[in-house]
């Protein structure tokens, strides 16, 4: 196993991480950037190192300065959590270039998964459904509007090499269809130096359904079930569960052997997330593969009893998947309530700022990943998110009880937060009877 591995990240994924490596009894580095000298991951690993200042383009997303870090402290491998450089094809080459282990997927497996409209087309070739669109990416908008009048309104404009939600756009008509692909487009540009964009079809009400796999260096690969990640807020993820609740034995495995048609498609190896659009009908189309860890993956791990983190490294060492398809059981129902440092009454505002108080909930069933304490300052720079409360209960109603009662003992004070914004959403009549879609937030919630 390696002996030593750096966490290319932030945050309370790197403390995901360092728990993960210190159960595995495999040593840590933290990188950090000047701001983040206080954090809580720099002080759970073996060793630390600072990497650069605040902005991220001089810290965690310099390759030079991350490969330096893991040279100078003997480190095996590098493992990027999610984000920054977690889906960076250079920063592989760099690793490899370095004979440094890159816990994730490879290269090419990579830049194929990772470009939507390259994975777009190997799925299509692989006879994987997918949504109706542009065969290619392309930059231009009146070549992207033609696309769009053959397919018919609404569709959906995206970045081909995006993520979170940026350059991406519904468009409903053809008079805003160039205003909206220009705006789009440069979107892209500033988020992913990427000015490639393509069109589909834009399903209406659709739910969010993601596949989690695993898959090794041996053709091993299985799936570990399935997320709903529909509610969301402007294409970000706010709150998800496992499993669907409207997902039944038949459709599960339909669904998951898909995924695990589309992961050997392409010979994937690590963990990777087959995300598909799910209509009112039963019929779903992929949309994207995520080829790193996701923010949303305790979800699974609470059903499942499986600890993706260590799977991750496992499968980069080499190992076999000691799990098989017919052996993973999903039992209860989980949920997850990202906690960010936001004003919702203020359009969601980000807060930075000191932490006055905190304290954990807790309780059977309950569990909080975060990287805050009393005393921590939340940096302007970086992603607002600073926890993840994720709980379990025997059935969904219970998990939303408990969810409730989780957010209830919560205590962050000194700066805004959305807890309360996740109250309301767990409150409102339409998610507790399950009536959600990707629209929940926008239609069914007085903002």
């Amino acid at each position: 196993m390696f002996n030593k591995i750096l966490i290319a990240n932030r945050g309370e994924i790197a403390v995901r991480i360092i728990r993960a490596c210190k159960e595995m009894g495999i040593k840590t580095v933290a990188i950090y950037s000047e701001i983040d000298e206080d954090s809580v991951h720099v002080h759970m690993a073996d060793e630390s190192i600072c990497i650069g200042p605040a902005a991220s383009k001089k810290s965690y997303l310099n390759i030079n300065n991350i490969i330096s870090a893991t040279l100078v402290t003997s480190c095996d491998a590098i493992h990027p959590g999610y984000g920054f450089l977690s889906e960076n094809s250079k920063l592989v080459d760099a690793c490899e270039s370095n004979n440094i282990k890159f816990i994730g997927p490879d290269k090419r497996h990579m830049e194929m998964m990772g470009n939507k409209s390259e994975a777009r087309k190997t799925m299509i070739e692989a006879e994987v459904p997918v949504v109706p669109g542009s065969e290619g990416s392309t930059n231009k908008a009146e070549e992207a509007l033609k696309i769009a009048q053959s397919i018919g309104f609404p569709v959906m404009i995206k970045a081909a090499s995006g993520g979170g939600g940026r350059g991406m756009r519904i468009v409903r008509s053809d008079k805003e269809f160039i205003e909206k692909f220009n705006m789009a487009k440069s979107e892209s540009v500033s988020a992913f130096n990427d000015d490639s964009m393509y069109v589909e079809k834009f399903v209406e009400e659709p739910r969010h359904i993601e596949f989690q796999i695993l898959a090794d260096s041996y053709g091993n690969v299985v799936h570990l079930g399935e997320r709903d990640c529909s509610i969301q807020r402007r294409n970000q993820k706010v709150l998800e569960e496992a499993p669907c609740a409207i997902m039944d034995e038949d459709l599960r495995e339909k669904m998951g052997t898909t995924a695990i048609a589309a992961a050997k498609a392409v010979n994937y190896v690590s963990a990777g997330t087959i995300e598909f659009l799910l209509d009112k009908y039963n019929n779903f189309y992929f949309i994207e593969m995520n080829t790193r860890i996701q923010v949303e993956h305790p979800v699974t791990e609470l059903v499942t009893g499986i600890d993706l983190i260590k799977e991750q490294i496992r499968i980069a060492y080499g190992e076999k998947l000691n799990i098989s398809q017919d052996e993973i059981k999903i039992e209860g129902h989980a949920i997850e309530c990202r906690i960010n440092a936001e004003d919702s009454s203020a359009n969601f505002r980000p807060c930075p700022g000191q932490i006055e108080g905190y304290f954990a909930p807790g309780g059977y069933g309950v569990r909080m990943d975060s990287h805050i304490y009393t005393g921590y300052t939340i940096p302007p720079t970086y992603d607002s998110m600073i926890g993840k409360l994720i709980v379990i209960g025997k059935d969904r109603n219970e998990a939303i009880s408990r969810m409730k009662r989780a957010l209830d003992e919560i205590i962050i004070t000194g700066i805004k937060t959305n807890i309360e914004f996740q109250k309301e959403i767990l409150n409102n009549q339409h998610f507790v009877t399950n009536e959600i879609d990707t629209s929940f937030i926008q239609k069914k919630m007085s903002l």
